[in-house]
């Protein structure tokens, strides 16, 4: 009996790891990785061991005609567990009416609002990532330039985009092309857009790629700057060989009396 409590922590395991990364595209990887993560796998492996036991204790056969150790009805306790745990402990037992709020009474209140901190920490931590990888990839780079071009090549690098994926893309970039935010901002945001699509690496290549015709033109240095720059470096000009006489004061030595 002891390979079904595993195997339903496994299936509770792979339901919150498929959430996580449907939430998290741009890097699923990283965001399983963080200590948040771990904890909210961890939560939803125990809940489905803990619906098992509930199943077990209650002898809920679901339909499945059989005795409690028949392979059919182990099976069906099993699956039902694991899928489906989170639907069983977030009903609410009853429901109290606080002001003009319906509230639920039941193992759904603490369970999701654990759940919810979980994954408000994972967003934390990869929001941070987030902004410091757009910052160093969208330096220097023109939003006029790039609003067009790059999300063009950067969808074109991907084999199979979601249609519905690029049309909301293409309206939301066109929503920031028509805002009244500074150019630093847009092209930040743009970089965000594209990076939930396609991922940092992805970005970076693509705009590495496009660099020199996206990229903000150079600013020429002040005219200030210009001149200390073509002075001479070793201190003001010597002296000419052969100053000019003294004014008032003859070249000729006076004659003897």
């Amino acid at each position: 009996m002891g390979w079904y409590y595993l195997l339903v922590g496994l299936f509770g395991a792979c339901v919150a790891i498929g959430e996580l990364v449907s939430r998290y595209r741009d890097e699923p990887v990283r965001a399983l990785l963080t200590p948040s993560a771990v904890l909210y796998v961890a939560l939803n492996a125990g809940a489905s061991l803990a619906a098992l036991a509930l199943i077990r204790a209650f002898g809920w056969t679901f339909g499945v005609t059989g005795t409690p150790d028949d392979a059919a009805v182990r099976w069906t306790q099993t699956l039902v567990a694991g899928f489906g745990a989170l639907a069983l402990f977030r009903s609410s037992l009853f429901t109290v009416r606080v002001g003009d709020k319906d509230v639920g009474v039941g193992p759904s209140a603490f369970l999701q609002s654990v759940l919810d901190a979980a994954d408000r920490g994972i967003d934390r931590t990869r929001a941070n990532e987030r902004s410091r990888l757009v910052g160093d990839v969208m330096k220097n780079i023109s939003f006029e330039k790039a609003h067009q071009s790059l999300p063009a090549y950067s969808l074109g690098l991907l084999q199979n985009p979601a249609p519905d994926t690029q049309a909301q893309l293409g309206r939301q970039i066109e929503t920031l092309r028509t805002s009244t935010m500074p150019d630093s901002a847009k092209v930040l945001i743009l970089g965000l857009l594209l990076m939930n699509v396609l991922g940092g690496e992805v970005l970076r290549s693509a705009v590495n790629a496009l660099r020199e015709e996206i990229a903000k033109p150079a600013v020429p240095p002040p005219a200030d700057v210009r001149q200390e720059e073509s002075a001479p470096a070793n201190g003001p000009p010597a002296e000419s060989a052969a100053d000019p006489p003294e004014a008032g004061r003859s070249t000729e030595e006076p004659s003897g009396q």
